[in-house]
Formats: structure tokens, sequence, C-alpha cells
């Protein structure tokens, strides 16, 4: 990871400024399975305490083994009784379902391209492209992922770059070119700058 710092601090003086004060880089990752993605669309638009919350009732609902079996197993109602909206219990149970049917495939996603995972998720109802960049940056470990429609990586770039107003994805993608091929890491950065005082 060394090269990638030094790549983004010789490029871009703004974000050398940001890795400087974070310090060491400290992603953590989760495996490319089923139940990692569940918890990615149970985390969507939540703070992390009550998705926290509503995740680990769904864990204890299913008896800990979360599973595309075990969530085809449990009624919609179920599902709404741990805390889940009626919508992501629909995205869940559809997740459930394609992958029972094999049309995603986690045992041999990493094998895909980023666009092509990207393709593959959205398919599902209920996962869009930022759960699939999420999926990409924290499961699959990709180091060249740009999450333009990340709320956190684009307070951040106004917060840092001192825009009146929050970047365009096309703002983050003119900006993000001196950042490539490492714009999972500069977007962890990005993150981690919203917690401190710059």
């Amino acid at each position: 990871m060394r090269k990638a710092i030094i790549h983004l601090k010789k490029k871009d003086p703004t974000l050398g400024r940001i890795i400087e004060a974070v310090g060491p880089y400290r992603m953590q990752y989760a495996p490319p399975t089923f139940a990692n993605l569940v918890r990615s669309i149970v985390y969507q638009q939540l703070n992390g305490k009550a998705a926290s919350t509503i995740y680990q009732r769904l864990v204890d609902a299913v008896g800990g083994g979360v599973t595309p079996e075990s969530i085809l197993k449990l009624r919609p109602a179920k599902l709404r009784k741990v805390g889940l909206s009626r919508q992501k219990s629909a995205y869940i149970a559809d997740l459930a379902r394609h992958t029972h049917a094999g049309s995603v495939v986690f045992d041999t996603i990493h094998q895909l391209s980023d666009d092509q995972v990207i393709e593959h998720l959205t398919a599902v109802k209920g996962i869009g492209v930022w759960t699939a960049h999420m999926f990409l940056i924290f499961a699959l470990r990709r180091v060249d992922i740009l999450p333009t429609g990340d709320l956190g990586v684009r307070m951040a770039i106004r917060k840092a770059y001192a825009l009146p107003e929050l970047p365009t994805k096309a703002e983050i993608e003119d900006l993000a070119r001196a950042w490539r091929p490492y714009c999972s890491v500069a977007s962890w950065y990005l993150w981690r700058s919203l917690e401190i005082t710059l």
C-alpha cells in the first residue's frame, strides 16, 4: 500500500495533507459472502447503531447463519418484525432467490471485472451502484473504485477542497483522475477526514 500512498501524495497535495493528518491506512475488509451483502443492504441509509441492531436481530431470527436458504424460510412478516422496512425485506429476499437460483455466485464473483461485478449485483432488486461499489471496496478489495454516489466522499471532497456545494459525479471523476489507480485508497482517506479537524 506504500506505493498507493506515495502516488496519492505526489499527485494531489490536498489529499496528501489528509493522508498526513489521518495516518496509516487501515482498511477493514469483510469476506465476499452472501451474508455480508445482506448486511450492506441492511446498512443502506441507516446509522451504524440502528443497522447493527437490526442485522443482529436478523442473524438471531435465522438461527445464526445468514444464507439464501435461511432467508427464504422466513416469511416477509418475520423479516419486517426484525426491523427491516418492507422494501429492504423484499431486496434481501430477492438476493436470496438470485443466489439460490445461481444467478449470483459468491464463490466466483472475485473472478469478474469491476464493471461485471456491478452489472451482476445491480440485477438484484434493491442493489444499486453504491452497494456494488461498497462490495467491491470492502469485500473484493479492489483498489481503484470511485464511489461517486457516496455522501461521505462527497462531503469530504467539499470540505477538503473548499467547494461551495457538494461536488457532482463529473466533478468527482475529474478530480479523481489524479488518484487512479488507487481511488479506493483515496476514498478511505476522505471518509476518515470527516472524523478529524484539518
